[in-house]
């Protein structure tokens, strides 16, 4: 693979999907905010009055110093929210990371670097009220499997949680439990995988008793990749299937239909549902035909599913099936431009908006693939790896210099505003009992209604 192919930088600030659990409410009836995309996965808010302008001097309750780097998604429940961080060290005498072969020769991509380091990878617990860091434990700590991409972290999987533990994944450098209180449960290895130097994004999926990892890496083969269930209640591992797929960075999507529950899998190769309980397969078609980094998202009876590249497309599927639906009337829709490499689309309402690497939106209708508009555009040249959130007919898309630009949701494009932090941000927002947190490089900002505060507060 080129250099080229890589330099929109392979971040996935996005990474991780979590269960399809019944969460609970939280105070004033708003929603915790658990897992990568909050409830069922989504991205969207069904809070009401949240602000839809901040910046340096407005709206901003407090920010917080996060040591280290990562781009995983905070995650909220009740008071708490929880994030993962590496600190990278020094070289360490010796250390290399594994070799990757392509086409039968040792294959060093140019911008993979830190594999010869040691690195500290931590959990953190904040108060969501003051910004303060309640805890911090260390998850791993030594050298690293695999390199990663210049701009990845080793912290890029954002964590999940059930109301009671939070689960975070490092991928080679293992799974971990820890309780609210921050102390460790248990903690497990699925195996030393890797991803052709550009490190991790997947993230830990959780229905009932069990978190699902999706596991492709290298450039697949027999073995090489695979999908397991863990119970979360011991890091048991439960069961693992075999996929022949190159590797992935998306995060596996738990959706209920009328008669089941369905696992679905985005990839290049193929698209797959699986059976929850027992890995066996329900259900499969065609895949996005380049490399699964979006997450897939679910409604209206259906799954959307995309990359961006080599190829760009997006498919609608209709849940429910059996069988290889390739070339059926399962598959309701596809669409050949748009995609974004790295960044997830959303489905909010009757729309399914993909949002390019440069921020150009398209806006389909989610039930007939139907195009309601194209080349829809931010005001400002902008880059983009933080998938898009929505509340309240509005669209969020966070830009990697910090600025959040206000998107009218609907048929027609339409830019209301423009916010910012002033810090890059590659994760995307997490949003949960009237307040919206947006983790930038080095900060992790609350944003809320100030007037409905006495003091700004910053936590240190």
């Amino acid at each position: 693979m080129e250099t080229t192919q890589f330099t929109r930088a392979l971040l996935l600030a996005i990474c991780v999907t979590g269960g399809f659990n019944t969460f609970a409410q939280s105070r004033d009836g708003a929603s915790n905010w658990p897992q990568w995309r909050g409830p069922q996965s989504r991205g969207v808010s069904e809070e009401k009055n949240l602000p839809d302008e901040w910046g340096p001097d407005k709206n901003i309750i407090w920010k917080t110093a996060i040591p280290g780097r990562g781009h995983s998604s905070p995650i909220v429940w009740g008071n708490k929210i929880f994030l993962t961080t590496s600190i990278e060290g020094e070289v360490v005498p010796g250390a290399k990371a594994v070799s990757h072969v392509r086409n039968g020769q040792v294959w060093v991509h140019p911008d993979a670097v830190a594999g010869n380091k040691k690195h500290t990878l931590k959990a953190l617990c904040l108060d969501r009220d003051s910004g303060k860091i309640l805890w911090e434990r260390v998850a791993y700590e030594g050298t690293v499997y695999d390199d990663r991409h210049r701009k990845n972290t080793y912290a890029s999987p954002t964590p999940v949680t059930d109301g009671k533990n939070v689960y975070a994944f490092f991928e080679a450098e293992g799974l971990y439990c820890f309780d609210f209180s921050g102390k460790l449960i248990w903690k497990t290895s699925l195996g030393k995988f890797s991803k052709v130097g550009m490190g991790p994004g997947t993230s830990p999926t959780l229905h009932e008793n069990l978190l699902f990892l999706q596991c492709d890496n290298e450039d697949g083969g027999p073995g090489l990749s695979f999908i397991a269930a863990v119970d979360k209640r011991t890091g048991r591992e439960v069961w693992r299937v075999k996929r022949d797929h190159r590797k992935t960075h998306a995060t596996p999507l738990i959706v209920r239909t009328e008669k089941r529950v369905e696992l679905i899998t985005n990839g290049s190769e193929s698209i797959i549902s699986y059976d929850p309980k027992t890995g066996a397969e329900l259900w499969r078609c065609g895949g996005v035909k380049g490399y699964g980094i979006p997450s897939p998202v679910a409604g209206h009876g259906m799954v959307f599913l995309a990359a961006g590249y080599p190829s760009k497309r997006a498919v609608g599927v209709r849940l429910g099936g059996s069988g290889d639906l390739t070339g059926t009337p399962n598959v309701i829709w596809s669409y050949e431009k748009g995609t974004a490499y790295v960044t997830s689309p959303i489905l909010y309402g009757d729309y399914y908006y993909l949002v390019s690497e440069k921020g150009i939106l398209t806006c389909v209708e989610a039930r007939t693939g139907q195009i309601k508009y194209e080349g829809g555009r931010v005001p400002t040249p902008a880059t983009f790896f933080a998938s898009a959130v929505a509340y309240d007919g509005k669209l969020f898309l966070t830009s990697e210099d910090g600025d959040t630009f206000v998107i009218k949701a609907g048929p027609a494009h339409e830019v209301i505003r423009t916010n910012s932090i002033g810090e890059p941000t590659l994760a995307s927002p997490a949003i949960s009992q009237g307040r919206i947190f947006i983790r930038g490089d080095k900060h992790l900002y609350c944003i809320g209604d100030s007037g409905k505060h006495s003091e700004k507060l910053t936590a240190r």
